[in-house]
């Protein structure tokens, strides 16, 4: 039976997608005490990804926040995958979001938006953190956006 966070996503239209495995030598969430660590989550779609290239040139600003969105969704089941259950979440304390992007872009700030707005949407006040949002010159399978998460979780 599906949680409250779960009925959220679906009452937005959106499924809690499997996690996606590992590219390389990693897992892709750890937990350490209350806290659980996701590795940087692609835009992955059915085990690939859904667009390649840098934000500003070959993906615009508005594909790339919808990109990150589903880097959030990617890292809700990663969290998922070792807490059990997402209503478990009592908080997300850090978003870090890096964005491949063309020399004259600066705006990544609001590419990640696109997982900051999904945590907010899907979990309310305990959707709000700390962010980071970076701009970089490549990122790995040529992805326009990663994005990882931290979050605090209650007692079991």
């Amino acid at each position: 039976m599906a949680g409250a966070v779960e009925a959220k996503l679906a009452e937005l239209g959106l499924t809690l997608p499997d996690v996606v495995p590992p590219l390389a030598s990693y897992q892709p969430a750890v937990r350490s005490g209350a806290y659980v660590y996701t590795s940087g989550q692609l835009p992955m779609v059915d085990g690939k990804l859904a667009v390649t290239g840098k934000v500003g040139a070959e993906v615009t600003a508005d594909e790339a926040k919808e990109l990150a969105r589903t880097c959030a969704l990617n890292a809700l089941a990663a969290v998922k995958s070792v807490a059990g259950d997402l209503d478990r979440i009592a908080g997300v304390v850090k978003v870090v979001g890096f964005v491949a992007s063309a020399s004259d872009f600066t705006g990544q700030p609001g590419v990640i938006n696109g997982a900051s707005e999904l945590l907010g949407a899907v979990l309310g006040d305990k959707g709000v953190h700390a962010r980071s949002a970076v701009g970089v010159a490549v990122l790995p399978l040529d992805a326009p956006v990663e994005v990882e998460i931290q979050v605090e979780l209650t007692e079991a």
